[in-house]
């Protein structure tokens, strides 16, 4: 069974897309969904291109280093750090979407297949370096969009610590899907 299809991670976005007649809407609505999958191909140029001039972010607990990444080399870095890590194979499912003229927002279940190689680094006990394991929060995310309909910045918002627990959400072979089918 399939825990992790990453096209979930627009789906929600491309229905309101294929609804939408407002022009700047539809544009909004484009540029995160062009963002999520860069993302998830880990293409960090096609990823950066999305983003405005001085983008900043605020992710996670004000605490956490790292999560204030702020301008394109801070941002890059943060992503290339992130793309290195494995932890690229996630699904949002988004079942709350609002967009306006100066941003979307975006809520729903973040799930991501964390390396336990990376868990490991982080500081966190896992029985098998070589397996994946599940990450999950409800996370809300921001994504304020500037006048020439690029992202300014994520900010978001997560219901709990999804590193919780995460060394008995052991993953198997088949619960991540590929990009490709």
């Amino acid at each position: 069974m399939v825990v992790i299809d990453p096209r979930k991670s627009w789906a929600a976005l491309e229905e309101r897309l294929a609804r939408e007649t407002d022009p700047i809407l539809h544009r909004n609505l484009e540029i995160v969904i062009t963002h999520s999958k860069a993302e998830a191909r880990g293409d960090l140029d096609a990823l950066m291109a999305t983003l405005s001039d001085s983008p900043a972010y605020r992710l996670g607990a004000p605490d956490m280093p790292g999560m204030r990444p702020r301008g394109h080399a801070e941002i890059r870095a943060y992503y290339s750090d992130f793309i290195a890590s494995g932890a690229t194979q996630l699904q949002y499912d988004v079942d709350r979407l609002a967009v306006d003229r100066d941003c979307v927002v975006t809520d729903g279940l973040m799930r991501m297949a964390y390396p336990g190689r990376t868990l490991l680094a982080m500081g966190i006990e896992v029985d098998d370096p070589d397996a994946y394991y599940l990450y999950e929060s409800r996370m809300a995310i921001v994504w304020p969009i500037d006048e020439h309909g690029r992202i300014i910045g994520e900010e978001s918002y997560s219901d709990r610590n999804g590193f919780a627990g995460i060394a008995d959400r052991k993953l198997g072979s088949g619960d991540i899907a590929s990009l490709d089918g």
